[in-house]
């Protein structure tokens, strides 16, 4: 009598084909290889939006296949939670208060390069969507898009790729952003005078401004006042025109 043996290894499975004289059997599944699979950790991500419900949804709708570890409701709050709770990705609105979201997050990039940027907003305007890439995103979604959509794009800039949201004209951007062009005037104010205007054009008086930056008085009216000698503006209306244009309040 012959007796034979052969044994096939597969990714996850052996088999094994027995011959005993005229016949042959095949053993599928006798040996389960032992696959230990690595699990990576969930993507830590922090979610910046005034709108506190807004927000919350997103957390429901990214949990529990990423981690959501903190929802801040401006600016200033993403760069305080970025150190307490080091994401992987920041989902955040353009337009918060204390600091938008186009100079809050170029500020983090310039800190933490590897931290991801993904913009969920309501601006589908090609030139915003521009300056966002150009300021570090890897990602814009609008937020009339479908939940599914705004997984998908965290999903893609996890894995190291970009998201544009279809609802934008993809040439558009990829033009604007070759031309280099910014939505700031090349004789650009500092980023504490752009702190300095996105407080008043939310309302705030000069007091409140000092109060809110910790400085005197004087020194915002100081402020103001360079700001608009170099953009040679000269009225608060003018002024105020000026901010809603560069995205730095919603209009």
């Amino acid at each position: 009598m012959r007796l034979g043996l052969r044994v096939k290894v597969n990714e996850d499975q052996y088999i094994c084909t027995v011959n005993i004289g005229s016949h042959t059997g095949t053993l599928k599944y006798l040996f389960r290889r032992s696959t230990v699979r690595e699990q990576r950790p969930a993507a830590r991500i922090i979610i910046a939006d005034d709108h506190l419900l807004f927000a919350d949804a997103c957390k429901s709708l990214l949990e529990p296949e990423f981690s959501v570890v903190a929802v801040v409701t401006d600016g200033r709050q993403l760069a305080d939670a970025v150190g307490q709770f080091k994401p992987d990705i920041i989902i955040l609105d353009i337009y918060m208060p204390g600091l938008n979201g186009l100079d809050a997050g170029e500020q983090i990039k310039q800190k933490i390069p590897r931290i991801k940027l993904v913009f969920l907003t309501m601006t589908s305007a090609a030139d915003v969507a521009a300056e966002a890439f150009r300021r570090g995103a890897s990602g814009y979604v609008l937020k009339q898009s479908t939940g599914e959509e705004l997984r998908l794009a965290v999903r893609k800039v996890n894995r190291g790729e970009s998201y544009l949201s279809p609802l934008i004209a993809k040439e558009t951007v990829s033009s604007l952003l070759n031309n280099g062009q910014r939505l700031s005037e090349q004789k650009r104010i500092t980023k504490r005078q752009t702190e300095i205007l996105q407080l008043l054009a939310q309302g705030l008086s000069m007091k409140q401004v000092a109060s809110e930056i910790h400085v005197k008085p004087g020194t915002v009216a100081f402020h103001k006042y360079r700001m608009m000698e170099t953009l040679n503006i000269s009225t608060n209306a003018e002024l105020l025109g000026y901010a809603i244009k560069h995205q730095m309040i919603s209009p």
